[in-house]
């Protein structure tokens, strides 16, 4: 096995060891990147809705109790307020999500799915829990989701929520008295359940890892060419002229030109030393002959 193909194999044996160690290690950081944009989208968002119904509550409402006697606005429910602003976020971009899913709430539409309840019994069965962070398949792809329980921490809920007899009759009128009744003080009710999609993030981790290796695959088949060169022109074949010189000599030929390296490094000394060594071995072979 020449001192060529040595070298390569272990070249290629250390390329190999690090290309795989470089691959996982920045593989699992791009993914861990990308999920941690995607869950800082989600909880943006759900920021954002929790700051719509804050507003509603504290900036709008307050403004229309007279008009509330008579008429029920929806616009003045915090809960409302949010998943409406939200919807139209929805609208640009459709893969996102928001909804207050409650187990018996007032607007059919905010009752859970069934995944939805899964989530809204866990936080139920522990209080302590406030966030809860998973993934799940849609329609339209992988998505990320983070959920926050609705607990009833404001009795001013319980005029609309405890029985029908004590809600406003303009709300009566607009939802019936079937649903959204018999909450209770500090019960958890539900959960805002904000979905991030995590394609495009996902896409672009992948597409970064891609061009990372590749660009590491294209630096190695450099550095492996040059080294390749260099270790012919500086190692390989000096030494494998100084072998030939070597075999000529042996067999008495010493009309063989001197070894010229040209360099002060190891292989020029080497040289060097061949090359005292052949003069001496020719003037001995001269004495011989004498």
């Amino acid at each position: 096995m020449g001192l060529r193909l040595k070298f390569n194999l272990v070249l290629t044996g250390v390329f190999l060891a690090g290309f795989a160690i470089a691959g996982w290690t920045s593989y699992e950081l791009l993914q861990r990147n990308a999920r941690e944009e995607i869950l800082r989208h989600a909880r943006m968002m759900m920021e954002m809705a929790l700051s719509i119904r804050g507003y509603t509550s504290t900036q709008v409402r307050p403004h229309l109790q007279a008009q509330l006697v008579q008429t029920f606005l929806p616009q003045s429910v915090p809960a409302y307020a949010a998943t409406e602003m939200m919807g139209d976020l929805r609208k640009k971009y459709t893969d996102y999500g928001y909804k207050e899913a409650t187990l018996n709430p007032t607007n059919p539409r905010n009752r859970a799915t069934d995944w939805e309840t899964d989530i809204v019994t866990s936080f139920r069965n522990n209080s302590a829990n406030r966030e809860i962070i998973g993934e799940r398949d849609t329609p339209t792809g992988r998505s990320l989701f983070v959920a926050r329980p609705i607990q009833i921490a404001d009795s001013g809920c319980l005029v609309c929520h405890s029985t029908p007899a004590e809600a406003p009759k303009s709300m009566l009128a607009l939802y019936g008295e079937a649903n959204g009744f018999g909450w209770k003080m500090n019960e958890i009710i539900g959960a805002q359940v904000v979905s991030v999609p995590t394609s495009l993030p996902i896409e672009s981790a992948n597409r970064a890892f891609v061009t990372f290796m590749t660009s590491l695959a294209v630096v190695f088949v450099l550095v492996f060419i040059a080294l390749n060169v260099m270790l012919s022109r500086m190692i390989v074949r000096p030494i494998q002229s100084m072998a030939r010189a070597a075999d000529a000599v042996s067999i008495g030929n010493f009309e063989i030109a001197e070894f010229e390296s040209g360099t002060k490094d190891e292989i020029g000394v080497l040289g060097a030393s061949f090359n005292r060594m052949r003069r001496s071995l020719q003037k001995a072979m001269r004495m011989l002959e004498g």
